[in-house]
Order: structure tokens, then sequence, then C-alpha cells
């Protein structure tokens, strides 16, 4: 990623090995939270200091900053720091900070350099193996991240950094590809044994699984192919979630005439693909994420009340309700009696 040209302020006259002269030429201390000593960097601390922070800006990003004489080096990391040593990630070297803004949260106002929500991430100590120009090694300690990392140049401004250790969590799988959906079977009545089941809106929308890792999204329809979400929908979405991997399930619905993404599964989350883990706690660990956004929501989901939830589905002109079983198995491309659709018929008059 490149950063937003800055604007520039009226800053002191930078002395000869100020490391901090850019940093104040693109912020305004009148008009910014962030810290902007009047001073030049000096020398202190013992080199040992890391911060990540996650950036809500023009981009989500995560900024890695080093203790380093006096200053924390920073790179910008647009899919925050790799978990595997499989893959490396895009650092984009931008300009040192004062150590104090190893502590710094806040939002930054619009219309200045970085605008947007700063929030820590992680925080720890790090040791240094190596450090030139062109390399940068070093051990993490962190309460999320650990390990050894390596950040090397490329060309211009751009850094790639590197996991040197195994991956943090050996048993993680990247997102699939592609997942074709699991649909229901049709049915006339709802199931008799209400209380082993779950109950959801259908909602007649057009079937869409989004894929979230690093803050940007991706997305597959109903048979599995690619295709493009609504127009601000997955950088936003994959805002919300930040470096957790997910798969998401649901469906573009229309709502007050705005269309939605309703989403109601989760067969993929950190990592761990949660196909054999029972809809009860799959529809569970949905919920803890607090999905909910201007463009999309998690669907409600009603255990063993499938009447009421069958006759407010009528009362609102939606198609029917959609029964799962609490005990199921996510199938893949199965059309399953486990999932049972039954429409919402209009009552009979008396």
């Amino acid at each position: 990623m490149t950063p937003k040209k800055p604007r520039k302020h009226a800053a002191p006259p930078a002395r000869e090995g100020d490391r901090l002269a850019d940093y104040r030429g693109r912020r305004d201390p009148g008009r910014t939270p962030e810290p902007v000593p009047a001073g030049e960097a000096l020398p202190r601390g013992d080199d040992d200091t890391f911060v990540i922070q996650e950036h809500h800006a023009t981009s989500l990003h995560w900024d890695l900053r080093l203790e380093r004489d006096g200053v924390l080096v920073s790179w910008a990391v647009p899919k925050g720091l790799p978990w595997s040593p499989e893959t490396n990630h895009l650092a984009v070297h931008t300009e040192d900070h004062p150590l104090e803004y190893a502590a710094f949260e806040g939002e930054i106002p619009r219309g200045e350099y970085g605008a947007g929500t700063m929030t820590i991430w992680d925080r720890g100590t790090y040791e240094t193996e190596k450090w030139s120009e062109r390399e940068v090694k070093v051990v993490i300690h962190g309460s999320r991240v650990s390990g050894r990392y390596v950040l090397f140049r490329t060309r211009g401004r751009n850094w790639m950094i590197h996991r040197m250790d195994p991956p943090a969590d050996p048993d993680a799988e990247p997102l699939p590809e592609s997942l074709r959906p699991m649909r229901p079977q049709e049915r006339a009545r709802l199931p008799r044994d209400t209380g082993a089941w779950g109950f959801e809106f259908a909602w007649g929308g057009r079937r869409l699984a989004a894929y979230v890792e690093g803050g940007r999204t991706r997305f597959t329809d109903g048979r599995g192919h690619a295709v493009d979400g609504p127009g601000g929908l997955g950088s936003r979405l994959g805002a919300q979630l930040g470096v957790r991997p997910a798969l998401l399930d649901g469906e573009l619905a229309v709502l007050d005439g705005r269309e939605t993404y309703m989403i109601y599964d989760v067969p993929h989350l950190d990592g761990h693909p949660l196909l054999d883990v029972p809809y009860r706690e799959r529809r569970e660990r949905l919920d803890d994420l607090g999905l909910s956004g201007p463009r999309w929501q998690t669907a409600p989901w009603f255990p063993g009340d499938g009447a009421a939830v069958l006759e407010a589905a009528r009362d609102q002109g939606l198609p029917g309700v959609v029964a799962k079983r609490l005990d199921s198995r996510y199938e893949p491309d199965e059309e399953s009696g486990a999932w049972r659709l039954v429409p919402a018929r209009p009552a009979k008059r008396r």
C-alpha cells in the first residue's frame, strides 16, 4: 500500500540527524491527538519495545513499530503479520514515529495525515537478531503474536515480512478457494420434534459466501463461482473482522428497500474448518463475532419455536422458514434433510 501524500504543516527547521522531522512535517499538533514532540528523537530505552496498531484509515492495515535508537521504526502491513511461513505479506516502510506513539490510541481527524481510528492490537518486547538497511530479523514476544520474523527490502519503500518459525497454530488451515453451500430440502410442514431444531427466516435472497482474511473479502455464489459483492460490502465487512479469517454463508436480501447481506453460518473460522461442528455451536460462534453493519447483519435464529417463526414469516411477507437440526453438520453442495425449507403459505380463512 502507498500512504497518502501528506499535507505539510509548519514545523521547526530540522536539525541534522533529526529522525522525527518527517513525522512532524506531516502532522499539525493543534489538530491531531497524536504525540508530536517538539524536540528531536533522543536515544533512550532498551531497543526492545514493539507495538502493532490496527489502523482504520482509507484502507484497513496494521502498523508494526519497533523501538530503535530512540524512535519507533515503522511499517504499514495491509494484511497483518503472516501466521505461517508459507505466505509473505507486503510491508510498506513509513516514517519513524516517536516512542510515545507506542501507547497511542485515538481518532485522527478527517483531513489529517492517516485520518481514521487507531487502536493497539498487540504490544510487548522483541529481540534483534539482525538490523541493516535491507533486512531486519527479530523475535517478537506479544500476547497475540509471537515468533521469529524477518522484514526484507524489495524495491523503493516496499518491504516484505516473512514468518521464520513454523505456523503459530500448526493445525490451522487456509480458507478454501471455493465452497458450494449446503441447501435445504423443501417440506410442507415443520418437523414434529421442534425441540431438536433451530429455525431461521427464509429471506428469498441470492446465496453468497464471503471469504474474509486480512481485512479483505472475496465472494462466491450458490454454485461456488467467484462473483463481485455489492459495492462497499467487502471492505467494511473485512474491517469488522480484522485479521480473523472466516468463511461466512448467507444471502443478499432486500430489507426495507435496501440490499443487506444476511449471515447465517460460519463453516470456517480462525484457521479451522467447522463442517463437523454441530449447527447450534456454529451459530453460537457466529453470534459471538457480533457482525452487524449498514449493509450486513447476523440473521436471527430461534431454537425450538418453529410455529412462532413461521407465523412471523407470514406476517412479514417472507417466503418461509428454514428448520435446521441443532446437531447437524455442514454438508457442502448437499441438499440435506437436516435443513428443511417450509414455505409460509397464507393462513386459511375460516
